[in-house]
């Protein structure tokens, strides 16, 4: 038997088994969750590269960056009092 064919049987196999523990009605709404789920992975890497492109126009410091200021600003307050 071929590979993709087993494959195939398995999912349907699989499917067939949601449809009879669940019905018709929950195997949809797996689905429709399954759907929503992969959609927002999708939107969270696109808001990632988004995020980075902004702080890249902005030249917003990075991380690093920003300890280093907030330590520098400590200091200079201690200095100053």
């Amino acid at each position: 038997m071929q590979t993709t064919l087993l494959g195939f049987y398995i999912t349907l196999l699989i499917i067939a088994f949601l449809f009879a523990y669940g019905g018709y009605e929950n195997t949809m709404r797996l689905f429709a969750y399954l759907d929503i789920q992969f959609r927002y992975a999708i939107l969270r890497v696109r808001m990632y590269f988004m995020a980075r492109k902004l702080r890249k126009q902005l030249n917003l410091p990075t991380l690093p960056e920003l300890k280093e200021l907030k330590e520098l600003k400590k200091q200079e307050s201690k200095n100053g009092k």
